[in-house]
């Protein structure tokens, strides 16, 4: 799709975007919530703004993964090529889904996905001791099942995903989140890829304004990576939950009000 950046300022806006975005994703995720917007105030329609964010991330997500790459943890026993598998696979169907949705059902139905992420988060260690209490623990199947649907949202929709696996996983597994930040990265580099790859090839990509913010989020998610390693977790899930309650008030006030 053709689109002029038509100013000075706005190239400058959507570099700017880019950098704030790409460092959130790899702190805690989040940055479609800072991306998305952008996009849609150069006047694209919300399923092109979101296939052009997700290309304009993700080369600033794999450099998250890059700066993470000798601090990845496995999640309750599964490998983790397993899991980058099945984050491909429900990337390309969600990237599939995402193209066939209508316009006008796309807007609404995405903060209803961003509440349920922000809940699920939010509970997630108390419903993990909880379902431990009742002797309900998720097996190596449950896990790939749902990494499998992660990777679905993901490939539908961008924003909140690395948020929406923190969620999932806090249920699945006992390890602190925190710890899970550098696998988080590289399964959400997973579902974008696949996805990203399809929006090129159906021309869902409105390149000119991709490219400004994906200039911004390279430099982002590489230092943001780094000053990921270094916060304390408290303060991780507490800016982790931040984001998440917010990208969700966000959505709901533009589907809504």
């Amino acid at each position: 799709m053709s689109v002029l950046i038509s100013s000075p300022q706005q190239f400058a806006l959507l570099v700017g975007a880019g950098l704030l975005a790409g460092a959130m994703n790899a702190v805690a995720g989040g940055g479609t919530f800072v991306s998305l917007p952008a996009l849609t105030a150069m006047g694209l329609p919300g399923t092109i703004a979101n296939a052009s964010s997700s290309t304009a991330l993700l080369p600033g997500a794999l450099a998250s993964v890059w700066a993470y790459r000798r601090d990845m943890t496995p999640l309750g026993g599964v490998g983790t090529r397993a899991l980058a598998l099945l984050s491909l696979a429900g990337g390309l169907v969600g990237a599939v889904l995402l193209l066939a949705t209508p316009e006008a059902a796309f807007g609404l139905i995405i903060p209803w996905l961003l509440l349920a992420a922000s809940l699920t988060l939010a509970a997630g260690p108390r419903l993990n001791r909880g379902l431990g209490r009742l002797g309900l623990h998720a097996g190596p199947r449950g896990i790939l099942a749902a990494q499998f649907l992660l990777g679905v949202y993901g490939g539908y929709f961008g924003g909140a995903v690395g948020l929406m696996m923190l969620a999932g996983w806090s249920l699945l597994s006992e390890i602190d989140i925190a710890t899970l930040t550098p696998l988080r990265a590289l399964m959400t580099a997973a579902a974008n890829t696949v996805a990203v790859l399809l929006f090129i090839v159906s021309g869902a990509v409105a390149w000119a304004p991709a490219l400004a913010v994906m200039a911004g989020a390279v430099a982002g998610g590489y230092l943001g990576a780094r000053l990921g390693r270094r916060l304390p977790r408290v303060v991780l899930r507490g800016l982790i939950l931040a984001i998440t309650f917010g990208t969700t008030l966000v959505f709901f006030a533009r589907a809504y009000l």
